[in-house]
């Protein structure tokens, strides 16, 4: 209603012009009139005035409703807007630019496809070499320089890795299985994963978890995700024999997983801004291999598989992660 009376504005205020032009051009010619006849010329203006409004507010008012409220469903913004020539004009206008934004958006979801589908090929062909370079670094006789070799073929590992899942998240759904996992097997696998990244910084991992704990989750994604948890973990964490605890408990109607290292701890300034994506803070910056993707692709998994993700840190005294599942399992925990 409010836009349909700013839109009448310009009228009503030209019409009370020329309301009030009359009777002084009365004034000026010296013509006598009786009053009542210039007031019931008036008013009878103002009624046509009220009944024009009045049939323009009638054949216009699904407009004036979907120009007041433009955040709709897109079955709902497709409706016809009135039978009045305006209307079907803008009705039409709004169809044509959906007809362009599907067929922008289908051609960009086809090259994501492309993308996204060259990206896993490759990085699963680069997987092959790396494969073999691994194995080929066992029969060096140096073992210093084979040591040196097998690190950085592990964080090259890491990056392949990194990659692919982060190309995945676009099509997350297609490539998700929700199932009862206990929870300790992707736990041990991550932990697998990382583990010439532990013995190289001597920090030993410490398990806690119910060995008969089950969450709904897919594995897959949760053991990625828990391995750029430990490796942020190892990675900040200076100083031999320290330790990276890993435990599982209930808390209310929910059950937590949780990673606690004895790290350098993240900058209170800091807190808010390291789930977005490219984000290195101070921290990262004093050590060169951050990228800023590693908790970003947490937050991001962790929201796609409808799981909660808490963060509290100390500087100097470390930091704890906790995956929050929405339901705790059915085992009797101690």
């Amino acid at each position: 209603m409010k836009l349909f009376w700013r839109d009448q504005l310009p009228l009503i205020l030209f019409f009370l012009l020329q309301t009030l032009l009359v009777p002084l051009l009365y004034w000026i010619s010296g013509e006598e009139r009786p009053p009542d006849i210039i007031l019931y010329g008036m008013l009878l203006s103002a009624a046509v005035l009220a009944a024009y409004l009045l049939f323009r507010y009638i054949t216009l008012r699904p407009l004036y409703i979907r120009l007041s409220q433009p955040r709709v469903q897109r079955e709902d913004r497709l409706q016809p807007l009135g039978e009045a020539p305006l209307a079907e004009a803008a009705s039409e206008l709004i169809r044509l630019y959906d007809r362009e934004y599907e067929e922008e958006l289908a051609v960009r979801r086809s090259a994501m496809e492309r993308h996204v589908t060259f990206i896993g090929r490759w990085v699963h062909q680069m997987k092959t070499p790396l494969s073999v370079l691994q194995l080929s670094v066992r029969e060096l006789e140096d073992e210093d320089l084979a040591d040196s070799i097998a690190e950085e073929l592990d964080r090259m590992r890491r990056g392949l890795e990194m990659v692919i899942y982060t190309s995945r998240l676009e099509s997350f759904e297609q490539d998700f299985a929700a199932e009862r996992v206990p929870l300790a097997v992707p736990v041990r696998e991550a932990l697998a994963e990382q583990r010439r990244l532990f013995i190289k910084r001597r920090i030993s991992p410490v398990i806690e978890i119910d060995e008969g704990a089950e969450v709904y989750t897919d594995a897959k994604w949760l053991k990625f995700i828990l391995g750029q948890i430990l490796i942020n973990a190892v990675q900040y964490t200076e100083g031999a024999g320290k330790r990276v605890f890993i435990r599982a408990y209930a808390r209310g109607p929910h059950y937590l997983l949780e990673v606690r290292d004895e790290g350098i701890g993240i900058l209170k300034e800091d807190l808010n801004r390291v789930f977005n994506p490219y984000f290195t803070g101070q921290r990262g910056r004093q050590y060169k291999e951050s990228t800023g993707m590693g908790l970003y692709l947490v937050s991001e998994v962790c929201r796609h598989l409808d799981q909660g993700l808490e963060l509290e840190s100390e500087p100097g005294s470390g930091t704890t992660v906790r995956i929050v599942f929405r339901e705790a399992p059915e085992q009797n925990l101690n």
